[in-house]
């Protein structure tokens, strides 16, 4: 999800700390991601000591296979490290503010083929707070692009609340680890999209 700040909104916008509920659902999600990241972590910490063993028990081929398994080693830690900084960085999102201002979303579409979506906050006065792209045009609002509301938001995470009503960024809950996670969404379409 992209994301577009013209400035992070200023003092007079409405802030408030994330709740327990709230980071518990954010936290079950990166240990989630981290129980899929262990793999490719443990493969490249063996492919990083295989090289190292052979070359102390002086093995003629250990020079041979040390940069095979080297690179395969930093492939593995890139490949866990990619897998894992999405949800380490909304885990450390959690510690700054969600803002809740009582002002208007905006939803937009780009003219470029095939086009891009974005939906944006903007406060009372119509300056764009933050702007996030979607992956689809939301169905449920029409033609209408402008909608009078509060909503509350966090700069990584997006729209988490529009009148009261979670979008499904940041649900209620999720099962320990995220498993289920797909399935509970389908379960559970948002009507703001």
């Amino acid at each position: 999800m992209a994301r577009h700040w013209r400035e992070p909104p200023g003092p007079d916008v409405a802030r408030r700390p994330w709740t327990r509920a709230e980071r518990r659902v954010v936290l079950r999600g990166f240990f989630g991601r981290f129980t899929i990241a262990i793999e490719p972590l443990i493969v490249g910490i063996f492919f990083a000591l295989l090289p190292i063993g052979l070359l102390l028990r002086k093995q003629e081929i250990a020079l041979l296979l040390a940069p095979i398994f080297g690179i395969g080693a930093i492939a593995f830690f890139f490949y866990a490290i990619f897998l894992i900084a999405p949800s380490a960085r909304a885990v450390l999102e959690t510690f700054g503010p969600i803002y809740t201002v009582d002002g208007y979303v905006r939803y937009r579409a780009t003219d470029t083929n095939p086009p891009e979506y974005f939906v944006a906050v903007l406060d009372d006065q119509r300056f764009v707070l933050g702007e996030w792209s979607l992956r689809q045009w939301p169905a449920s609002i029409g033609d209408r692009l402008l909608w009078p509301v509060v909503v509350e938001f966090s700069r990584y995470g997006g729209i988490h609340k529009i009148d009261g009503r979670s979008t499904g960024v940041l649900p209620e809950d999720i099962s320990p680890f995220g498993v289920g996670i797909a399935r509970d969404a389908n379960a559970k379409r948002s009507r703001f999209g």
